[in-house]
């Protein structure tokens, strides 16, 4: 019984638009007046971050961010005084500043040092969480080891998606071929993500997270990712876990609208590129297989159709506060974007084996159509101080619409260079996340912070095209067929729902030789609390393949013009084809259920730390996690078509310790030891088969999970304000590392095996910023940080034999991780420039990338490792605000190297795969109001 409720997508877009609307009241705002300002040290002439800034005699105030700017808009023409004041520094009082209408009216505040050390000033305005500056002081002073990536620095770096930012992101790498994710050279399943810190499912049924390239940034206060794990994220950890931190709206309202356009260079010389049918180019379509294999009811057409080259997108924004009583207000932050681009790759791919003889030899054309909408709603209520609830609604509607084109040799098809092989793929995935969160001070030394979440994902390919031609000595081709899945349609569809709790109490023990109260200084603080997660996931899949009758394999077809031959006139003549299933033809009973797999998921999690400050130096963290975990996976499949199921329980016991000594002011050094494990995914144990163009991989019910021990050892140094120099060193342990590797098998199907009794990962990572420029006026910032990782991990043939119904013949005893880069390199140059009254600005950045070579997958069979070669990634971005618009001008990828993966033969390597992915040139324009 399905206990979730059935959401209409294009409705809540509707619901999404109307809310935004709710903004355009905002626009008669746009004639008032505003005050900017900066604030700085008046002996030293350095900028004074988070000072409070406040208009006498009124609620209304700001605070600067950490570049010392402030700004009070929507003010009504007329003179205001105002107050400056932090801690340290005597306050400044300005009056009579004069606010005209559609004026911004300028000041510049020098705050003067005090020679008394205040224990404590309590800031009651709310802080962004968005400035470079303001995460590295929060991480300085963190007892956790965490980093932190805000929207200001995403957007200096031009990351327009959090795949791409995580990129940025000392000992993190994202793969070319499918944007995985690779924290300390662990992929995917190492892995996880979350969303203010409650888990978010996967939109694809071969990933354990949900693609990071779906979020957009503009949804993004900040990114925070632990590579150490704590006790309050669930066990299912090795690699990091990515928190995803949505805006959740401070300062003054605003509405913002925004356009702009993109291209890649591989596409400026097409007028059209070619698409899959019968999808909108929104991306919000679907649609169902047909209802029956004796008649031809696809609902979309067979042949492709044409759309322009050039990326659009649109977005609006706005943020607006209500303040409804004494220290109570309603906040409300919305967002929709639309955007979409255009990608050809084009080279060579080939599938060979230990010789290096081939079975496919192709070169290829894969145009990519990607649209992306993404709407938020976040509603926020604080009834006082200590008490404040939100609620979050995010949408993401995703789809990409390929058309690859292969030409070349194809074996026991096409063996001289002649073979054509065309796939048209059309897949939606569709994000709908509810959250909850509240955050309660009880009183000074106990707080209650709680968060709830029902999330649904669905990912569907409706209607998948695929068929292969053989060329002729004249150029006219006919169709080829040695299997019968050579030619077909194929459907699937997946549907999961998530509910997910997070509670945590904390009480604070202070120290009793405290006169005043100061919330840093305590000597214990505990914190236990209860997590739980509960998944239901069901997939289906329905493949529909044509059986060419052999009378005609010699007939002239155009590849591109397929409506002619498969029609319902020729379905019903009987001399031209015939439609089958993975469970037969016509006449076998239930011929149209689909393959199916579904998992259910449980899992229950308890902690308690305890944070022992033992000198005023030193802080030591305890903690203990104990979970239980329930999975269970079922099936109905073209590989075993009687229902089965298969159960996986796990009790755990997670231990960790953290620790920080705080050698001087500037200085920490910190630790971090814990036990964590890996789970398979349901796809992994089901026994089901998913066929792409070069490769087949289906589930292991025998697989189980790996255990994994964690160390970290990191110093970091604080020189100034907004920099840093860290220096860490890494390793883990894995017991029953599971890899993707080529079974044997008579078409080198891949499955999901414990490949070996233990794996390692060890390396070092460092990172470096700094401010070379800091005025008001002008800024040079620069910033680096490099990883190197050593990865082994024993292959034990033998292993696979005893524990699985597989046999795997290993070409090498041992092996890097997969998708585990030797070195990383990250680097950029930003210089910010701001000019005249108005504060007019421009931002000048530079972002390079590089990664070594890196294992793509493990060789089996004589085979060798197939390895992603090395190289290098250079964007450049330009940014200009002048008043109230804003110019984006963003070129990635200038480079533009050529992308190859080897496979490491022992007599040679040999090119499989290598084409370029262009440079992509994109513009934007927005205007705030």
């Amino acid at each position: 019984m399905n206990l979730f409720f059935v959401i209409d997508y294009k409705l809540l877009t509707k619901v999404c638009i109307a809310l935004l609307c709710m903004f355009l009241p905002l626009i008669s705002n746009a004639q008032n007046g505003s005050i900017k300002g900066f604030v700085k040290e008046k002996d030293s002439g350095e900028s004074i971050p988070v000072a409070n800034v406040v208009i006498v005699g009124t609620n209304t105030g700001t605070i600067t961010d950490f570049d010392g700017n402030f700004e009070l808009s929507n003010l009504r023409e007329g003179y205001y005084d105002i107050q400056v004041s932090f801690i340290s520094y005597k306050t400044e009082t300005i009056n009579g500043i004069k606010v005209t209408e559609k004026q911004n009216t300028e000041i510049v505040v020098e705050l003067e040092s005090e020679s008394q050390m205040l224990k404590e000033v309590e800031i009651s305005a709310e802080v962004k969480k968005d400035n470079e500056n303001l995460l590295l002081m929060e991480r300085q002073n963190s007892t956790q080891i965490v980093q932190q990536i805000g929207a200001q620095e995403l957007e200096r770096k031009g990351a327009s998606d959090v795949a791409s930012a995580l990129a940025k992101v000392s000992g993190i790498s994202k793969t070319e071929q499918n944007n995985d994710v690779y924290v300390r050279g662990l992929d995917d399943r190492y892995n996880s993500t979350t969303l203010n810190q409650l888990p978010i499912p996967s939109n694809n049924p071969e990933q354990k997270n949900v693609s990071l390239d779906i979020f957009s940034t503009g949804i993004v206060e900040y990114i925070s990712i632990d590579k150490v794990y704590n006790t309050k994220l669930f066990g299912d950890f090795a690699g990091g876990n990515v928190d995803i931190v949505s805006k959740d709206f401070k300062g003054s309202r605003f509405l913002k609208l925004g356009i702009g356009g993109n291209i890649n260079t591989c596409c400026i010389n097409k007028n059209k590129i070619p698409v899959k049918q019968g999808a909108d180019l929104l991306g919000f379509t679907s649609s169902k297989p047909p209802a029956s294999i004796n008649n031809y009811e696809f609902s979309n057409p067979i042949d492709p159709t044409y759309t322009s080259p050039l990326g659009k997108s649109f977005s609006i924004s706005g943020g607006n506060k209500y303040i409804i009583g004494a220290d109570k207000h309603i906040n409300f932050f919305a967002n929709l974007s639309f955007d979409n681009d255009i990608y050809l790759k084009e080279g060579i791919t080939k599938n060979v084996n230990s010789t290096g003889y081939p079975s496919k030899n192709l070169k290829f054309q894969n145009y990519r159509y990607n649209a992306n909408t993404t709407g938020m709603i976040n509603l926020g209520y604080r009834a006082n101080k200590n008490n404040k609830i939100n609620y979050n609604l995010v949408f993401i509607n995703s789809s990409e619409n390929s058309s690859e084109i292969y030409h070349g040799t194809i074996i026991d098809i096409a063996d001289f260079d002649n073979g054509l092989l065309t796939r048209y793929t059309y897949e939606k995935n569709t994000v709908i996340i509810n959250q909850l969160l509240g955050n309660h001070e009880i009183n000074r030394s106990s707080k209650f912070t709680w968060g709830l979440a029902y999330n649904k994902i669905t990912s569907d390919i409706p209607d998948r095209l695929q068929n292969t031609f053989r060329m002729l000595e004249n150029n006219n081709y006919v169709f080829g067929q040695n299997q019968i899945t050579d030619n077909h349609r194929y459907f699937h569809y997946l549907n999961e729902n998530e509910i997910a709790l997070n509670t945590v109490f904390e009480k604070t023990f202070f120290n009793d030789s405290d006169n005043e109260y100061n919330k840093d200084n305590y000597r214990l603080k505990l914190e236990f609390g209860y997590t739980a997660k509960y998944k239901i996931r069901e997939f289906e899949a329905t493949q529909f393949n044509f059986r060419i009758h052999s009378d005609q394999r010699n007939t002239v077809i155009d590849p591109y013009s397929l409506s002619t031959f498969f029609n319902q006139a020729n379905l019903e003549n009987g001399n031209y084809f015939r439609i089958e299933t993975f469970r037969g033809n016509s006449q076998v009973p239930n011929v149209l259920d689909p393959q199916v797999y579904g998992g259910t998921q449980m899992i229950h999690g308890v902690f308690l730390n305890t944070e022992y400050h033992i000198k005023h130096n030193l802080v030591v963290i305890t903690g203990l996690r104990g979970e239980y975990i329930m999975q269970e996976v079922r099936w109905n499949t073209q590989l075993d078509p009687s229902d089965k199921s298969d159960l996986l329980q796990k009790p755990a016991i997670l231990p960790v310790i953290v620790a920080r000594y705080k050698i001087n002011e500037k200085q920490n050094l910190r630790l971090g030891v814990s036990k964590t494990y890996t789970l398979p995914q349901f796809k992994e144990r089901a026994l089901f088969i998913y066929e792409d163009v070069t490769q087949v991989k289906l589930g292991n019910p025998d697989l189980y999970e790996s255990d994994d021990y964690n160390l970290d050892l990191k110093w970091e140094l604080f020189p100034g304000l907004g920099e840093i120099i860290s220096l860490g060193a890494f390793g883990k342990y894995i017991l029953n590392p599971i890899n993707e590797v080529t079974i044997s098998s008579a078409t080198n199907d891949i499955s999901f095996i414990n490949t070996g009794n233990w794996g390692y990962v060890a390396g070092f990572e460092l990172e470096a910023r700094k401010e070379f420029i800091s005025t008001y006026k002008n800024k040079l910032i620069a910033g680096a940080n490099a990883s190197y990782m050593h990865t082994d991990q024993e292959l034990n043939s033998e292993k696979v034999q005893e524990e699985t119904r597989y046999a795997v013949q290993f070409t090498n005893e041992n092996a890097r991780f997969t998708g585990a880069s030797e070195w990383l390199l990250n680097a950029d140059v930003s210089y910010i420039k701001i000019w005249n009254e108005n504060q007019n600005k421009v931002m000048v950045s530079i972002a390079y990338n590089f990664f070594s070579d890196r294992i793509y997958a493990i060789g089996t069979n004589q085979r060798g490792d197939i390895i992603e070669k090395s190289f290098s990634s250079l964007d450049f971005i330009l940014k200009t605000e002048l008043k109230s618009f804003e110019i984006v001008i963003n070129i990635k990828n200038i480079l533009n190297p050529n992308i190859e993966t080897y496979q490491a033969n022992f007599d040679k390597d040999i090119t499989v795969l290598s084409y370029k992915r262009g440079i992509n040139v994109s513009f934007g324009l927005s205007y705030t109001f």
